[in-house]
């Protein structure tokens, strides 16, 4: 399932700036923490890569006792 959302322009009076929101759903799926820094990466002119700039550690796999 994707979640579609708009590309937004702020301009101001000698800059300009792009923003791409994040859904809360996708952000809390991701684990993302306030702060944190991504890096864009542009694969092709129609597809756009995110990538954290430290991995984050996987869960930990609980044992089994018997």
């Amino acid at each position: 399932m994707g979640y579609p959302t708009k590309v937004q322009r702020i301009k101001r009076k000698n800059s300009e700036q792009w923003y791409i929101g994040i859904p809360a759903a996708v952000a809390k799926a991701m684990g993302f923490l306030p702060s944190e820094e991504v890096e864009w990466h542009i694969e092709r002119r129609d597809q756009l890569v995110l990538t954290r700039k430290e991995p984050t550690p996987s869960p930990a796999k609980k044992k089994r006792r018997n």
